[in-house]
């Protein structure tokens, strides 16, 4: 499936993010959207996992991926998810979380990283807000450069899109009640 900000598959556009308790256990949330913008959140979800794997440089996606499988139990129609992180890792494609992401679920993946993974010179820097820092987008089943141009449409004034910082908020354990 291509997607490109003019012209968009009709479903569920979602940003997800995960949060590691204390506890051992991880929290992930996704904010649901039904535009490419995230101009409204319709509705969010979480779900807490009881414990999570270490964590390995470059495996991030084994820590990850399974509380972003019980976040996402129950949700049909997704047309495009959103992570906080990279989908490849390099410019020969080695696999991140996006990359499996896009594997378990079938849908085209956004990375949109706050920081550089040594390595991903491949990724696009996008400059949102004022914010001179900026994020770093890989994708799969989207041109990168149409990825980019979705994540500096996405709605919000500053550096993060408001989606992503609801995920993140939420998957903090930070209630909030979606716009």
């Amino acid at each position: 499936m291509a997607l490109d900000s003019q012209s968009a598959a009709p479903g569920l556009f979602v940003a997800v993010d995960v949060c590691y308790l204390g506890s051992g256990g991880a929290r992930a949330a996704l904010a649901a959207a039904s535009d490419l913008r995230f101009s409204s959140v319709a509705w969010a979800k979480t779900a807490m996992t009881a414990t999570a794997a270490e964590y390995r440089p470059g495996e991030f996606w084994r820590r990850e991926l399974p509380p972003l499988r019980a976040v996402f139990h129950g949700v049909a129609g997704l047309a495009l998810i959103v992570i906080d992180g990279y989908v490849d890792l390099d410019p020969g494609g080695r696999p991140g979380l996006g990359a499996r992401v896009h594997g378990e679920f079938g849908v085209p993946v956004i990375g949109a990283a706050k920081s550089l993974f040594r390595g991903a010179v491949h990724a696009a820097e996008v400059r949102r807000g004022r914010s001179a820092r900026p994020l770093y987008v890989t994708a799969v089943g989207i041109s990168v450069p149409d990825a980019a141009r979705m994540v500096g449409q996405m709605s919000g004034p500053y550096r993060i899109p408001d989606a992503l910082r609801l995920a993140d908020q939420l998957a903090r354990g930070v209630e909030q009640t979606p716009r």
